[in-house]
Protein backbone atom coordinates (compact mmCIF):
# COMPACT_ATOMS: atom_id res chain seq x y z
CA UNK A 1 0.00 0.00 0.00
CA UNK A 2 1.59 3.26 -1.09
CA UNK A 3 1.78 6.03 1.47
CA UNK A 4 3.24 8.83 -0.56
CA UNK A 5 1.32 12.00 0.08
CA UNK A 6 0.36 13.98 -2.98
CA UNK A 7 -1.66 17.13 -3.24
CA UNK A 8 -5.02 16.74 -1.52
CA UNK A 9 -8.24 17.17 -3.42
CA UNK A 10 -11.11 18.99 -1.78
CA UNK A 11 -14.73 18.78 -2.77
CA UNK A 12 -17.03 21.46 -1.48
CA UNK A 13 -20.78 21.00 -1.38
CA UNK A 14 -23.49 23.40 -0.36
CA UNK A 15 -26.51 22.20 1.57
CA UNK A 16 -28.90 22.45 -1.36
CA UNK A 17 -26.48 20.28 -3.33
CA UNK A 18 -26.97 17.40 -0.92
CA UNK A 19 -30.71 17.71 -1.34
CA UNK A 20 -30.22 17.35 -5.10
CA UNK A 21 -28.00 14.31 -4.60
CA UNK A 22 -30.73 12.71 -2.51
CA UNK A 23 -33.34 13.74 -5.06
CA UNK A 24 -31.24 12.04 -7.73
CA UNK A 25 -30.96 8.83 -5.71
CA UNK A 26 -34.68 8.81 -4.96
CA UNK A 27 -35.60 9.56 -8.55
CA UNK A 28 -33.46 6.77 -9.95
CA UNK A 29 -34.87 4.35 -7.43
CA UNK A 30 -38.40 5.43 -8.24
CA UNK A 31 -37.72 5.00 -11.93
CA UNK A 32 -36.48 1.46 -11.37
CA UNK A 33 -39.55 0.65 -9.33
CA UNK A 34 -41.70 1.76 -12.23
CA UNK A 35 -40.03 -0.42 -14.83
CA UNK A 36 -37.00 -2.29 -16.00
CA UNK A 37 -33.61 -0.68 -15.90
CA UNK A 38 -32.84 -1.69 -19.41
CA UNK A 39 -34.74 -0.71 -22.50
CA UNK A 40 -36.02 -4.08 -23.70
CA UNK A 41 -36.31 -2.84 -27.25
CA UNK A 42 -32.65 -1.87 -27.59
CA UNK A 43 -30.59 -4.04 -25.23
CA UNK A 44 -30.22 -7.72 -26.08
CA UNK A 45 -30.08 -8.55 -22.35
CA UNK A 46 -33.54 -8.49 -20.84
CA UNK A 47 -33.90 -7.82 -17.17
CA UNK A 48 -36.46 -9.67 -15.16
CA UNK A 49 -39.28 -7.43 -13.91
CA UNK A 50 -38.26 -8.65 -10.50
CA UNK A 51 -35.74 -5.84 -10.01
CA UNK A 52 -35.57 -6.31 -6.28
CA UNK A 53 -33.30 -9.33 -6.58
CA UNK A 54 -30.68 -7.11 -8.13
CA UNK A 55 -31.02 -3.74 -6.45
CA UNK A 56 -30.37 -3.63 -2.71
CA UNK A 57 -32.85 -1.74 -0.60
CA UNK A 58 -35.66 -1.72 -3.17
CA UNK A 59 -38.70 -3.86 -2.37
CA UNK A 60 -40.46 -6.12 -4.90
CA UNK A 61 -42.73 -4.32 -7.33
CA UNK A 62 -45.77 -5.94 -5.77
CA UNK A 63 -45.19 -4.23 -2.43
CA UNK A 64 -43.65 -0.82 -3.04
CA UNK A 65 -42.72 1.31 -0.08
CA UNK A 66 -43.53 5.04 -0.07
CA UNK A 67 -40.76 7.39 -1.09
CA UNK A 68 -40.73 10.04 1.59
CA UNK A 69 -39.57 13.56 0.70
CA UNK A 70 -36.40 14.82 2.32
CA UNK A 71 -36.82 18.21 3.93
CA UNK A 72 -33.82 20.48 3.67
CA UNK A 73 -32.77 22.67 6.59
CA UNK A 74 -32.19 26.32 5.90
CA UNK A 75 -28.60 26.75 4.72
CA UNK A 76 -26.17 26.61 7.65
CA UNK A 77 -28.86 27.51 10.20
CA UNK A 78 -27.89 24.65 12.55
CA UNK A 79 -24.31 25.92 12.65
CA UNK A 80 -24.79 29.67 12.68
CA UNK A 81 -27.73 29.74 15.05
CA UNK A 82 -27.75 26.52 17.07
CA UNK A 83 -30.96 25.61 18.83
CA UNK A 84 -30.98 24.93 22.55
CA UNK A 85 -31.18 21.18 23.22
CA UNK A 86 -33.54 19.87 25.89
CA UNK A 87 -31.31 17.98 28.29
CA UNK A 88 -32.34 15.64 31.09
CA UNK A 89 -30.22 17.25 33.77
CA UNK A 90 -29.25 13.81 35.09
CA UNK A 91 -26.26 12.93 32.90
CA UNK A 92 -22.89 13.31 34.72
CA UNK A 93 -20.84 13.61 31.53
CA UNK A 94 -19.14 16.96 30.95
CA UNK A 95 -20.36 17.95 27.48
CA UNK A 96 -19.08 21.50 27.92
CA UNK A 97 -15.47 20.36 28.36
CA UNK A 98 -15.82 18.38 25.13
CA UNK A 99 -17.46 21.19 23.19
CA UNK A 100 -15.04 21.14 20.26
CA UNK A 101 -15.28 17.36 20.03
CA UNK A 102 -19.07 17.50 20.03
CA UNK A 103 -19.05 20.18 17.32
CA UNK A 104 -16.74 18.07 15.16
CA UNK A 105 -19.03 15.06 15.61
CA UNK A 106 -22.09 17.13 14.66
CA UNK A 107 -20.36 18.19 11.43
CA UNK A 108 -19.16 14.65 10.66
CA UNK A 109 -22.74 13.44 11.16
CA UNK A 110 -24.32 16.34 9.29
CA UNK A 111 -27.96 15.71 8.39
CA UNK A 112 -27.63 15.52 4.61
CA UNK A 113 -24.21 13.89 4.34
CA UNK A 114 -24.11 11.32 7.15
CA UNK A 115 -25.91 8.45 5.35
CA UNK A 116 -23.48 8.69 2.44
CA UNK A 117 -20.40 8.01 4.59
CA UNK A 118 -21.83 6.62 7.82
CA UNK A 119 -19.38 3.77 8.34
CA UNK A 120 -16.34 5.83 7.28
CA UNK A 121 -16.79 9.15 9.07
CA UNK A 122 -19.92 9.65 11.17
CA UNK A 123 -20.23 6.41 13.16
CA UNK A 124 -16.52 6.01 14.01
CA UNK A 125 -16.48 9.64 15.15
CA UNK A 126 -19.62 9.19 17.27
CA UNK A 127 -18.26 6.03 18.91
CA UNK A 128 -14.96 7.78 19.67
CA UNK A 129 -16.79 10.78 21.13
CA UNK A 130 -18.87 8.66 23.52
CA UNK A 131 -15.78 6.74 24.62
CA UNK A 132 -13.87 9.96 25.27
CA UNK A 133 -16.75 11.52 27.21
CA UNK A 134 -16.91 8.52 29.57
CA UNK A 135 -13.13 8.22 29.77
CA UNK A 136 -12.69 11.87 30.70
CA UNK A 137 -15.52 11.57 33.21
CA UNK A 138 -13.72 8.69 34.93
CA UNK A 139 -11.16 11.17 36.25
CA UNK A 140 -13.83 12.40 38.65
CA UNK A 141 -15.96 9.27 39.08
CA UNK A 142 -13.32 6.49 38.91
CA UNK A 143 -15.83 4.61 36.78
CA UNK A 144 -15.32 3.53 33.17
CA UNK A 145 -19.00 2.84 32.56
CA UNK A 146 -22.42 4.32 33.31
CA UNK A 147 -25.21 2.43 34.98
CA UNK A 148 -28.25 1.59 32.88
CA UNK A 149 -30.33 4.52 34.10
CA UNK A 150 -27.63 7.15 33.53
CA UNK A 151 -26.68 5.62 30.18
CA UNK A 152 -30.18 6.32 28.87
CA UNK A 153 -30.06 9.93 30.00
CA UNK A 154 -26.54 10.49 28.66
CA UNK A 155 -27.14 8.95 25.25
CA UNK A 156 -30.31 11.00 24.89
CA UNK A 157 -28.52 14.19 25.95
CA UNK A 158 -25.59 13.58 23.61
CA UNK A 159 -27.97 12.97 20.75
CA UNK A 160 -29.96 16.12 21.50
CA UNK A 161 -26.80 18.24 21.61
CA UNK A 162 -25.58 16.87 18.29
CA UNK A 163 -28.96 17.23 16.58
CA UNK A 164 -29.18 20.83 17.80
CA UNK A 165 -25.91 21.45 15.94
CA UNK A 166 -27.10 19.89 12.70
CA UNK A 167 -26.48 16.15 13.09
CA UNK A 168 -28.88 13.68 11.52
CA UNK A 169 -31.92 12.86 13.67
CA UNK A 170 -31.55 9.11 13.16
CA UNK A 171 -27.96 9.27 14.43
CA UNK A 172 -28.06 6.46 17.00
CA UNK A 173 -30.19 4.19 14.81
CA UNK A 174 -27.92 4.71 11.80
CA UNK A 175 -24.83 3.84 13.87
CA UNK A 176 -26.58 1.08 15.88
CA UNK A 177 -25.69 2.68 19.20
CA UNK A 178 -27.89 1.95 22.20
CA UNK A 179 -27.77 3.05 25.82
CA UNK A 180 -26.35 -0.35 26.81
CA UNK A 181 -23.24 0.58 24.81
CA UNK A 182 -22.45 3.20 27.47
CA UNK A 183 -22.49 0.63 30.30
CA UNK A 184 -19.93 -2.07 31.10
CA UNK A 185 -22.26 -4.65 29.48
CA UNK A 186 -20.79 -8.09 30.30
CA UNK A 187 -17.31 -6.86 31.30
CA UNK A 188 -16.67 -7.60 34.99
CA UNK A 189 -14.41 -4.56 35.53
CA UNK A 190 -15.44 -0.92 35.39
CA UNK A 191 -13.66 0.61 38.38
CA UNK A 192 -10.49 2.52 37.47
CA UNK A 193 -8.57 1.31 40.53
CA UNK A 194 -9.47 -2.30 39.82
CA UNK A 195 -8.42 -1.78 36.21
CA UNK A 196 -4.99 -0.61 37.40
CA UNK A 197 -4.64 -3.68 39.64
CA UNK A 198 -5.19 -6.08 36.75
CA UNK A 199 -3.70 -4.38 33.68
CA UNK A 200 -0.11 -3.37 32.99
CA UNK A 201 -1.16 0.20 32.25
CA UNK A 202 2.40 1.41 31.52
CA UNK A 203 2.75 -1.19 28.77
CA UNK A 204 -0.67 -0.27 27.39
CA UNK A 205 0.16 3.44 27.29
CA UNK A 206 3.53 2.89 25.60
CA UNK A 207 1.84 0.87 22.86
CA UNK A 208 -1.05 3.25 22.31
CA UNK A 209 -0.22 6.83 23.26
CA UNK A 210 1.14 7.42 19.75
CA UNK A 211 0.29 5.33 16.71
CA UNK A 212 0.97 5.51 13.01
CA UNK A 213 -2.51 5.05 11.50
CA UNK A 214 -1.06 3.18 8.51
CA UNK A 215 1.48 0.96 10.27
CA UNK A 216 -0.92 0.19 13.13
CA UNK A 217 -3.32 -1.58 10.80
CA UNK A 218 -0.52 -3.99 9.87
CA UNK A 219 1.64 -4.43 12.98
CA UNK A 220 -1.34 -3.94 15.35
CA UNK A 221 0.90 -3.03 18.29
CA UNK A 222 -1.73 -0.91 20.02
CA UNK A 223 -4.58 -3.24 19.08
CA UNK A 224 -2.72 -6.25 20.48
CA UNK A 225 -2.04 -4.38 23.72
CA UNK A 226 -5.74 -3.45 23.95
CA UNK A 227 -6.76 -7.07 23.32
CA UNK A 228 -4.33 -8.31 25.97
CA UNK A 229 -5.70 -5.85 28.53
CA UNK A 230 -9.30 -6.66 27.58
CA UNK A 231 -8.66 -10.41 27.92
CA UNK A 232 -7.12 -9.91 31.37
CA UNK A 233 -10.03 -7.95 32.80
CA UNK A 234 -12.52 -10.23 31.05
CA UNK A 235 -10.93 -13.22 32.81
CA UNK A 236 -11.75 -11.89 36.27
CA UNK A 237 -13.63 -14.66 38.07
CA UNK A 238 -13.19 -17.12 35.18
CA UNK A 239 -10.56 -19.31 33.51
CA UNK A 240 -10.72 -17.34 30.27
CA UNK A 241 -6.95 -16.91 30.04
CA UNK A 242 -6.42 -20.66 29.97
CA UNK A 243 -8.51 -21.08 26.83
CA UNK A 244 -6.96 -21.05 23.37
CA UNK A 245 -8.66 -19.63 20.26
CA UNK A 246 -10.78 -22.62 19.14
CA UNK A 247 -12.10 -23.16 22.68
CA UNK A 248 -13.24 -19.59 23.31
CA UNK A 249 -17.02 -19.66 23.57
CA UNK A 250 -19.20 -16.96 21.95
CA UNK A 251 -20.08 -15.52 25.37
CA UNK A 252 -16.38 -15.23 26.15
CA UNK A 253 -15.77 -13.39 22.89
CA UNK A 254 -18.61 -11.04 23.74
CA UNK A 255 -17.13 -10.40 27.17
CA UNK A 256 -13.70 -9.68 25.72
CA UNK A 257 -15.25 -7.28 23.21
CA UNK A 258 -17.17 -5.50 25.98
CA UNK A 259 -13.96 -5.25 27.99
CA UNK A 260 -12.17 -3.87 24.95
CA UNK A 261 -14.59 -0.94 25.15
CA UNK A 262 -13.59 -0.44 28.79
CA UNK A 263 -9.91 -0.40 27.79
CA UNK A 264 -10.59 2.22 25.11
CA UNK A 265 -12.37 4.40 27.68
CA UNK A 266 -9.43 4.10 30.05
CA UNK A 267 -7.08 5.20 27.26
CA UNK A 268 -9.43 8.09 26.46
CA UNK A 269 -9.19 9.24 30.07
CA UNK A 270 -5.38 9.07 30.11
CA UNK A 271 -4.94 11.08 26.91
CA UNK A 272 -6.24 14.54 26.09
CA UNK A 273 -9.43 14.49 23.98
CA UNK A 274 -7.64 15.49 20.77
CA UNK A 275 -5.05 12.71 20.95
CA UNK A 276 -7.62 10.23 22.23
CA UNK A 277 -9.72 10.92 19.16
CA UNK A 278 -6.72 10.33 16.86
CA UNK A 279 -5.98 6.99 18.51
CA UNK A 280 -9.59 5.75 18.54
CA UNK A 281 -10.29 6.83 14.96
CA UNK A 282 -7.00 5.31 13.81
CA UNK A 283 -7.83 1.95 15.39
CA UNK A 284 -11.41 1.89 14.14
CA UNK A 285 -10.23 2.82 10.67
CA UNK A 286 -8.26 -0.42 10.47
CA UNK A 287 -11.54 -2.31 10.77
CA UNK A 288 -13.36 0.08 8.41
CA UNK A 289 -10.88 -0.62 5.62
CA UNK A 290 -10.95 -4.41 6.07
CA UNK A 291 -14.34 -5.04 4.52
CA UNK A 292 -16.50 -3.96 1.62
CA UNK A 293 -19.58 -2.17 3.01
CA UNK A 294 -21.58 -2.42 -0.22
CA UNK A 295 -24.49 -4.77 -0.74
CA UNK A 296 -23.54 -6.72 -3.86
CA UNK A 297 -26.67 -7.77 -5.78
CA UNK A 298 -27.01 -11.06 -7.62
CA UNK A 299 -24.76 -11.24 -10.69
CA UNK A 300 -26.97 -13.50 -12.82
CA UNK A 301 -27.44 -11.03 -15.67
CA UNK A 302 -23.68 -10.33 -15.82
CA UNK A 303 -23.02 -14.08 -15.83
CA UNK A 304 -25.51 -14.45 -18.69
CA UNK A 305 -23.67 -11.83 -20.75
CA UNK A 306 -20.06 -12.62 -19.78
CA UNK A 307 -19.99 -16.24 -18.61
CA UNK A 308 -18.67 -19.33 -20.41
CA UNK A 309 -16.47 -17.22 -22.65
CA UNK A 310 -17.31 -13.73 -23.82
CA UNK A 311 -18.98 -13.86 -27.21
CA UNK A 312 -19.95 -10.21 -27.38
CA UNK A 313 -17.78 -7.63 -25.60
CA UNK A 314 -20.38 -4.87 -25.95
CA UNK A 315 -23.14 -6.95 -24.41
CA UNK A 316 -20.87 -8.04 -21.56
CA UNK A 317 -19.65 -4.52 -20.76
CA UNK A 318 -23.18 -3.11 -20.96
CA UNK A 319 -24.21 -5.66 -18.33
CA UNK A 320 -21.23 -4.74 -16.16
CA UNK A 321 -22.06 -1.04 -16.51
CA UNK A 322 -25.64 -1.62 -15.39
CA UNK A 323 -24.49 -3.69 -12.42
CA UNK A 324 -21.84 -1.22 -11.28
CA UNK A 325 -24.27 1.71 -11.67
CA UNK A 326 -26.30 0.28 -8.77
CA UNK A 327 -23.23 0.09 -6.55
CA UNK A 328 -22.54 3.74 -7.31
CA UNK A 329 -25.72 4.79 -5.53
CA UNK A 330 -24.95 3.26 -2.15
CA UNK A 331 -22.25 5.23 -0.35
CA UNK A 332 -18.84 6.80 -0.50
CA UNK A 333 -15.94 4.37 -0.04
CA UNK A 334 -12.34 4.71 1.04
CA UNK A 335 -9.81 3.62 -1.56
CA UNK A 336 -9.08 0.44 0.41
CA UNK A 337 -12.78 -0.36 0.75
CA UNK A 338 -13.12 0.00 -3.01
CA UNK A 339 -10.26 -2.45 -3.43
CA UNK A 340 -12.02 -4.89 -1.09
CA UNK A 341 -15.26 -4.47 -3.03
CA UNK A 342 -13.50 -5.05 -6.35
CA UNK A 343 -11.95 -8.27 -5.07
CA UNK A 344 -15.20 -9.47 -3.49
CA UNK A 345 -17.20 -8.83 -6.67
CA UNK A 346 -14.53 -10.46 -8.83
CA UNK A 347 -14.70 -13.65 -6.77
CA UNK A 348 -18.48 -13.56 -6.96
CA UNK A 349 -18.26 -13.28 -10.75
CA UNK A 350 -15.71 -16.07 -10.96
CA UNK A 351 -18.04 -18.38 -9.05
CA UNK A 352 -20.62 -17.63 -11.75
CA UNK A 353 -18.31 -19.05 -14.46
CA UNK A 354 -16.85 -15.71 -15.58
CA UNK A 355 -13.20 -16.59 -16.17
CA UNK A 356 -12.00 -13.61 -18.23
CA UNK A 357 -10.86 -10.35 -16.64
CA UNK A 358 -14.01 -8.28 -17.25
CA UNK A 359 -12.55 -5.39 -15.24
CA UNK A 360 -9.82 -4.84 -17.83
CA UNK A 361 -12.14 -5.67 -20.72
CA UNK A 362 -14.73 -3.10 -19.58
CA UNK A 363 -12.28 -0.57 -18.08
CA UNK A 364 -13.62 -0.83 -14.52
CA UNK A 365 -11.63 1.23 -12.02
CA UNK A 366 -11.77 1.42 -8.23
CA UNK A 367 -13.63 4.75 -8.43
CA UNK A 368 -16.49 2.99 -10.18
CA UNK A 369 -17.48 1.30 -6.92
CA UNK A 370 -18.04 4.53 -4.98
CA UNK A 371 -20.70 7.21 -5.09
CA UNK A 372 -20.34 9.29 -8.23
CA UNK A 373 -20.01 13.07 -8.01
CA UNK A 374 -19.65 13.96 -11.65
CA UNK A 375 -21.21 12.81 -14.90
CA UNK A 376 -17.77 12.20 -16.43
CA UNK A 377 -16.31 9.22 -14.58
CA UNK A 378 -15.71 11.03 -11.31
CA UNK A 379 -16.27 8.44 -8.63
CA UNK A 380 -15.22 9.81 -5.28
CA UNK A 381 -12.84 7.76 -3.12
CA UNK A 382 -12.23 8.96 0.41
CA UNK A 383 -8.76 8.53 1.94
CA UNK A 384 -7.85 5.33 3.77
CA UNK A 385 -6.69 7.46 6.69
CA UNK A 386 -9.29 8.76 9.20
CA UNK A 387 -10.89 11.95 7.95
CA UNK A 388 -13.42 14.57 9.04
CA UNK A 389 -15.68 17.00 7.28
CA UNK A 390 -15.06 20.72 7.49
CA UNK A 391 -17.72 23.39 7.38
CA UNK A 392 -17.59 27.11 6.68
CA UNK A 393 -20.03 29.72 5.43
CA UNK A 394 -19.91 28.36 1.89
CA UNK A 395 -20.54 24.69 2.55
CA UNK A 396 -19.08 21.35 3.58
CA UNK A 397 -15.66 20.20 2.36
CA UNK A 398 -13.98 16.82 2.46
CA UNK A 399 -10.92 15.27 0.89
CA UNK A 400 -11.78 13.11 -2.07
CA UNK A 401 -9.80 11.39 -4.79
CA UNK A 402 -11.18 12.16 -8.26
CA UNK A 403 -8.05 11.81 -10.34
CA UNK A 404 -6.28 8.54 -9.50
CA UNK A 405 -7.70 6.13 -12.05
CA UNK A 406 -6.55 2.88 -10.50
CA UNK A 407 -7.76 -0.16 -12.48
CA UNK A 408 -9.80 -2.62 -10.46
CA UNK A 409 -7.62 -5.73 -9.95
CA UNK A 410 -8.89 -9.08 -11.21
CA UNK A 411 -7.66 -11.87 -8.91
CA UNK A 412 -6.54 -15.25 -10.16
CA UNK A 413 -9.01 -18.05 -9.54
CA UNK A 414 -6.74 -19.56 -6.90
CA UNK A 415 -6.14 -16.27 -5.11
CA UNK A 416 -7.84 -15.60 -1.80
CA UNK A 417 -8.73 -12.11 -0.60
CA UNK A 418 -5.63 -10.36 0.70
CA UNK A 419 -5.28 -7.99 3.61
CA UNK A 420 -4.50 -4.33 3.05
CA UNK A 421 -0.92 -5.01 4.18
CA UNK A 422 -0.36 -7.59 1.41
CA UNK A 423 -2.11 -5.91 -1.49
CA UNK A 424 0.01 -5.33 -4.56
CA UNK A 425 -2.06 -2.38 -5.85
CA UNK A 426 -0.43 0.94 -5.05
CA UNK A 427 -3.03 2.95 -3.12
CA UNK A 428 -2.22 6.45 -1.86
CA UNK A 429 -3.01 6.99 1.82
CA UNK A 430 -4.45 10.37 0.94
CA UNK A 431 -6.25 11.57 -2.20
CA UNK A 432 -4.13 12.85 -5.03
CA UNK A 433 -4.81 15.44 -7.71
CA UNK A 434 -3.37 14.76 -11.13
CA UNK A 435 -1.17 17.64 -12.28
CA UNK A 436 -2.10 19.63 -9.20
CA UNK A 437 -5.63 20.21 -10.39
CA UNK A 438 -8.22 21.54 -7.99
CA UNK A 439 -11.53 19.75 -7.77
CA UNK A 440 -14.07 22.34 -6.76
CA UNK A 441 -15.92 21.81 -9.99
CA UNK A 442 -19.07 20.27 -8.54
CA UNK A 443 -20.71 23.66 -8.05
CA UNK A 444 -20.92 24.13 -11.81
CA UNK A 445 -21.31 20.69 -13.32
CA UNK A 446 -22.59 18.00 -11.01
CA UNK A 447 -25.79 19.29 -9.55
CA UNK A 448 -27.51 20.88 -12.54
CA UNK A 449 -26.91 17.58 -14.33
CA UNK A 450 -28.28 15.59 -11.42
CA UNK A 451 -31.36 17.76 -11.20
CA UNK A 452 -32.01 17.54 -14.92
CA UNK A 453 -31.52 13.79 -14.93
CA UNK A 454 -33.75 13.38 -11.88
CA UNK A 455 -36.57 15.32 -13.55
CA UNK A 456 -36.11 13.34 -16.74
CA UNK A 457 -36.45 10.06 -14.88
CA UNK A 458 -39.55 11.28 -13.06
CA UNK A 459 -41.27 12.14 -16.31
CA UNK A 460 -40.38 8.90 -18.11
CA UNK A 461 -42.94 6.19 -18.05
Amino acid sequence: MGVGMKEMVLLKFHLHHFILVQLFLLATSAHELHGSILDRRQDPIEMDSHVSSMIPGIPPLGAPQPLLPLLAPSPLVPFTNTSIPKLSGFCPLNFTAAESLMSMTAIDCFESFAPLAANIICCPQLEATLSILIGQSSKQTDMLALNRTLSKYCLSDAKQILIAQGAIHSLTQMCSIHSLNLTEASCPVKDVNEFHDIVDTSKLLVACEKIDPIKECCNQMCQNAILEAATKIASKGSDLLSLDGPHVLPEHSTRINDCRTIVLRWLSGELDPFNAKKILRGISNCNVNKVCPLVLPDVWHVAKACGDGINNKTVCCDAMEVYVSHLQRQSFLTNLQALDCAETLAMKLQKSNITEDVYSLCHVSLKDFSLQVNSQEAGCLLPSLPSDLTLDTTGISFSCDLNDNIPAPWPSTSQVATSACNKTVNIPALPAAANGQSCLQSDYMLFPLLLAFSLLLMTRG
